[in-house]
């Protein structure tokens, strides 16, 4: 039986992974099978997200992602989370957005972020500084400007086919993002599962501070973060060592490396800051049986009042992955082939 109350709903977020010894396209590929799988489960909606330049992660172009999973499902609702919108023309973000919902409508979702290339190299090549993060809700209002007709900056311009078209926003934020979703009276997105305390608080500022919109009538709040669901609290916690070792290796040796297998992590020889670095990423990630993970987001739904969960989980072994979202389903109540196109 289900610990939650009626009308939460749980989405996927997934990253496209890759793992030791497999190359790009097999990520993608299995981005698409778990896609179709999550459908098949029951989940609300399946996101894909952005990266540029990092060894261990194929997702670089999310749009083009979505368009292939919305492709090989159905009924499940197909964004991202998000396009890092600091990284692009406003227009360009509209008219990839656009063609999507012609293209599946009704099923297309628009997160964004404000994240900006992670190192000097990345942004030269995208044409970008850290300073455009700072720009972030002004091209977030020229972003909705280009679907209501409304942008003022090129008055002469359209996009096409967005103009007119309704693909719901939501704004992927921690601390002030919060605060301009409430401004443009946005749904947040918030994956802050490991710092309670922030996550409450950017809650309450984001609800105390929405001003109701076209896009949203009412304070819409999605919390996200990692859950990693096995047979045991101890092979849930296993789960999460690729991950957790991936972000070791990137602090300490400049590089995000592709998932290695639990048993080949046993076997690193790891220097003290490593080890750290590595316990640390262990840690604060809701895991375990499916009964205690049920438990644990039921608490994190009633302190938060969230409307939905996004899940993430990254792991080598692909039959644990699948079993983690099978056994999350099971236990919060979904329904084998319910998920619809309802925002």
């Amino acid at each position: 039986m289900s610990t939650f109350p009626g009308g939460v709903r749980f989405s996927v977020l997934d990253r496209s992974r890759t793992r030791e010894g497999e190359d790009a396209s097999q990520a993608l590929r299995d981005t698409v099978a778990l896609a179709r799988e999550a459908e098949a489960l029951g989940y609300h909606r399946f996101w894909v997200s952005e990266h540029h330049s990092v060894p261990g992660v194929a997702g670089s172009a999310p749009t083009v992602l979505a368009a292939a999973v919305a492709s090989a499902t159905s009924r499940i609702r197909v964004g991202t989370g998000g396009v890092m919108l600091p990284n692009h023309q406003p227009l360009v973000v509209a008219e990839q957005f656009g063609v999507l919902e012609s293209l599946f409508p009704g099923r297309i979702d628009m997160g964004v972020g404000r994240s900006v290339g992670f190192t000097d190299g990345i942004r030269r090549a995208l044409g970008r500084d850290k300073e455009d993060a700072d720009r972030f809700g002004e091209q977030l209002v020229e972003l909705l400007g280009w679907f209501t007709g409304e942008q003022s900056a090129h008055p002469q311009v359209h996009a096409r086919p967005a103009e007119g078209l309704r693909v719901p926003p939501f704004v992927l934020a921690t601390g002030e993002g919060a605060s301009l979703a409430a401004a443009t009276g946005l749904p947040l997105v918030i994956g802050d599962l490991r710092g309670r305390d922030r996550l409450l608080a950017a809650v309450e500022t984001y609800r105390s501070a929405f001003r109701p919109s076209p896009w949203s009538a009412e304070p819409y709040v999605v919390i996200a973060g990692t859950v990693a669901v096995a047979g045991t609290e101890a092979e849930a916690r296993r789960l999460l060592m690729p991950e957790a070792w991936s972000l070791a290796h990137a602090r300490t040796l400049g590089a995000f490396p592709p998932l290695l297998a639990p048993e080949a992590i046993d076997g690193l020889t790891m220097t003290e800051r490593q080890r750290g670095l590595y316990e640390s990423g262990l840690t604060g990630h809701v895991h375990g049986t499916a009964e205690q993970v049920a438990a644990a987001l039921a608490e994190a739904v009633r302190e938060t009042g969230a409307q939905e969960v996004l899940v993430t989980t990254s792991t080598y072994d692909r039959a644990a992955l699948s079993g983690s979202y099978r056994g999350l389903a099971a236990a919060v109540g979904l329904t084998a082939g319910a998920s619809s196109a309802t925002t």
